[in-house]
């Protein structure tokens, strides 16, 4: 008996697996999305000072203090307490510690329990809609990047596109055994997604001597193309314009949020892409159903 059969005989101990695991995961992802832009930052500095030289300026470009998502160690920001093992347990420790530094007191963000919750919830949903399979494990891996790429965008905003270059090879190397899609169908997705973009992108700067849009957002509809193929990207983009389109008007009335200050397009990409890989099915069926052609 190999594992996925023994975890289609026995679906609680699957869900429970999949369910701790996105937890965990979900706490690495914390880290991923506090160190990756900085890391990013110090990396780009570090190439303008080898391409136009050090005038004297620069040394805080050219650090050599180890910073990666290793080093440092875990550390309270306000009285720079090292985590400990007990401290850094996904969800309960936040609950036993209050919410405070076991050491300063001083209150933990609320977004890293949050960030933690998401990651297990969208895990779990992964694993109940495709059960135990290589479907969910790639699911998986392609959920959790989205998580971090969405939440980064947010934060800064910019969509990180060096991380995320191998990922559409890795939906083409999935198409081939036709695991979400055909090889053929993903080739013209990756391409699609990502001349799509970037002719809206060429075509908006053209006309208002504005840039509406980062080449990542190219990168990640590429990726989405490669992994679910261009039958979806027109799916993804539509249900990416409504899912934006909700939480925009949402933050404008509940948050008061300034129009002029640009919404990113990445995070809403990647819930599109997200739903239209978990429930694609079963939209286009209520899709029919609400038009009556089915």
């Amino acid at each position: 008996m190999d594992i996925f059969s023994y975890l289609n005989q026995h679906p609680i101990v699957f869900l429970s697996y999949v369910g701790i695991l996105g937890l965990l995961i979900g706490s690495f992802l914390n880290v991923v999305i506090l160190r990756l832009p900085v890391m990013l930052e110090r990396q780009w500095r570090q190439e303008c000072v080898a391409f136009i030289g050090d005038d004297g300026n620069t040394t805080e470009a050219a650090t050599t203090t180890a910073f990666n998502l290793i080093t440092p160690r875990s550390h309270c920001p306000q009285c720079q307490h090292q985590i400990k093992a007990w401290e850094n347990i996904p969800l309960f420790s936040y609950l036993f510690l209050r919410g405070r530094c076991s050491s300063c007191r001083n209150p933990i963000p609320l977004r890293y329990p949050l960030t933690e919750l998401l990651t297990g919830v969208l895990s779990l949903a992964v694993a109940w809609h495709f059960g135990p399979g290589w479907q969910a494990a790639a699911a998986l891996l392609l959920t959790w990047p989205l998580n971090t790429l969405s939440i980064i965008d947010i934060d800064h905003p910019f969509l990180p596109v060096r991380p995320t270059r191998p990922f559409p090879w890795f939906g083409l190397a999935l198409s081939l055994f036709n695991i979400y899609t055909d090889s053929h169908s993903a080739i013209i997705g990756a391409l699609l997604g990502y001349l799509s973009l970037w002719s809206i992108f060429q075509l908006f700067r053209l006309l208002t001597g504005k840039e509406g849009m980062g080449y990542g957002d190219f990168n990640l509809l590429a990726l989405l193309g490669a992994w679910l193929g261009w039958q979806h990207l027109l799916a993804i983009v539509l249900l990416s314009s409504m899912v934006g389109a909700t939480i925009g008007i949402g933050m404008i009335m509940l948050r008061g949020h300034d129009r002029s200050i640009p919404i990113p397009f990445g995070p809403y990409l990647a819930i599109a892409g997200w739903i239209t890989l978990i429930w694609v099915e079963d939209l286009f069926q209520f899709y029919l159903t609400w038009m009556g052609i089915k």
